[in-house]
């Protein structure tokens, strides 16, 4: 019998001896499903508690947009966005296997590479950006301090928070999950002490004065909090629940999933946006140094638990993307161990996050560019895992997940077309001005009598709803007999071995 899982490490699970995690893309083993689905809160809520949430804040009133529009447009991309990763989640325990390889099920086993590819590409991207923000705000605190802050001080930081994040990366699941729940423990509290301390800086009489904007500016904000929440985390939503029993509750898994990684973003963007709106100065501070800009408004005794709660915070994050990349990268076709993929993404990582550091000099139109222009494919991905999903009745079949001639397929045309129709309309209904290297979006606004790329349409950033709606309800009705035909066959045979463990 086995022992279920105890995130706390109190019980047999956290008794057993931290090693570097074996499983790569192979479906885990009954005799190793563990825990039930509220486990999953520990690294949803790990992952999301950072103190970034607060500067979605100023991001959010960015689009031009009052407080009660932010709060609004926040609260709905937030919850949405994550109860899709909910949905994705039960994908991980009816098939225990990583999110990209159960994509296989819609794409067939080599088609899924294109998906994988876009995937790995956006886990690299947010681990850089989060190791990159980690290491800025240390440098913030150290100048405050007056204990330095230039180029020592934010080489020495990278190096710590890029060593924090590829050891857990590489350690894998176990180390993962008793690591997040002391991240969550340690952030939550002092988080709890930041809101206390800079409270009397709220003026609700200015917050309350902030004109609203357009429905079209109120859109872009919900587009743009979805891509950076829920949609930037459903192509690993599925890593994290592989673990549990098959049978355990869906209803749970979603429930826990979504609840565990919405709780702090919610709490901590209404904190956000408050202080936000009640200084223009720090509103555009952010823009900048979205961490950093947050310590001017403490005493400098806090100064130092503030910098732990941003880098745990942040580091938590970033281990969860550098292992779902890992994987991602695997199932693109990369044959090494897992621990190795999670290394080489980490070297990735490392150099993105100095470039951001010492050469960038416009932090958030690059990013809000990278969530967009990225949000548009994985949310046409996510329209057809998601329908592909719902029209199934009976869990994955194990082996052919990894047979290209198996029920699956090998390189099925329908689902690749879709998606690559799906993003092509996406990316003509987005625009990126602010990353000259994306200009080139935005040419569907002009033939759709949308205004062009300078029309009130232009920032509302459609292009990710509509990819999302045109992949789901394509599969929907073009996907119901595929998945039918599959689930009509019977059971393959176990599969070797040694084509899972290269």
């Amino acid at each position: 019998m086995t022992q279920p899982h105890d995130p706390l490490g109190s019980g047999a699970a956290g008794r057993r001896p931290l090693q570097v995690e074996t499983h790569g893309l192979d479906v885990i083993a009954d005799a190793e499903r563990r825990g039930t689905p509220r486990s999953l809160f520990w690294p949803w809520f790990g992952a999301n508690v950072s103190v970034l949430g607060l500067s979605y804040g100023a991001f959010a009133l960015g689009f031009g947009i009052s407080f009660w529009q932010a709060l609004a447009a926040g609260v709905l991309g937030i919850a949405v966005s994550f109860l899709l990763c909910g949905f994705t989640a039960v994908a991980g325990k009816r098939g225990s296997a990583p999110t990209m390889v159960l994509s296989r099920a819609a794409y067939g086993v080599r088609g899924n590479r294109l998906p994988s590819v876009v995937s790995w590409i956006l886990t690299v991207g947010w681990e850089t950006v989060l190791t990159a923000l980690a290491t800025m705000a240390t440098a913030t605190v150290f100048t405050s301090l007056g204990w330095g802050g230039g180029t020592e001080t934010k080489a020495v930081a990278l190096l710590v928070v890029a060593a924090l994040t590829v050891v857990g990366g590489v350690m894998g699941f176990d180390l993962i999950m008793r690591l997040q729940t002391w991240i969550t423990l340690i952030t939550g509290v002092l988080t709890v002490l930041y809101v206390a301390l800079v409270a009397d800086h709220i003026h609700w009489s200015a917050v309350d004065a902030i004109p609203a904007g357009s429905a079209q500016e109120f859109i872009g904000a919900l587009v743009f909090m979805m891509t950076g929440f829920g949609l930037g985390w459903i192509n690993a939503a599925a890593d994290y629940s592989r673990y549990l029993p098959r049978g355990s509750s869906s209803r749970g898994v979603i429930g826990w999933t979504t609840f565990g990684a919405s709780l702090a973003p919610l709490v901590l963007l209404v904190f956000g946006l408050l202080l936000a709106g009640s200084s223009e100065d720090l509103s555009k501070a952010i823009a900048a140094d979205p961490i950093g800009a947050l310590t001017t408004l403490l005493p400098t005794s806090f100064l130092v638990p503030f910098a732990v709660v941003a880098v745990l915070g942040l580091v938590g994050g970033a281990v969860l993307d550098i292992y779902s990349s890992g994987l991602a990268l695997l199932s693109a076709g990369l044959r090494v161990p897992r621990y190795l993929a999670a290394l080489l993404d980490g070297v990735l990582m490392i150099a993105g996050a100095i470039y951001i550091v010492f050469f960038a000099d416009d932090f958030l139109g690059q990013f809000m560019g990278f969530l967009t222009t990225l949000g548009v494919p994985i949310a046409a991905w996510a329209g057809v895992m998601l329908a592909d999903l719902a029209l199934r009745r009976r869990d994955y079949d194990d082996g052919d997940l990894f047979r290209p001639h198996g029920r699956y397929g090998d390189v099925p045309l329908g689902p690749l077309v879709l998606t690559l129709a799906a993003t092509a309309v996406g990316w003509g209904l987005v625009t990126n001005t602010a990353a000259r290297w994306l200009t080139w979006q935005g040419y569907l606004l002009e033939p759709f009598g949308l205004g062009g790329k300078t029309g009130a349409w232009a920032y509302a950033n459609l292009g990710v709803l509509v990819a999302l709606a045109l992949a789901f309800l394509g599969t929907l009705l073009l996907g119901r007999d595929r998945v039918r035909a599959q689930e009509a066959q019977e059971p393959s045979p176990a599969l070797d071995a040694e084509v899972l463990h290269p």
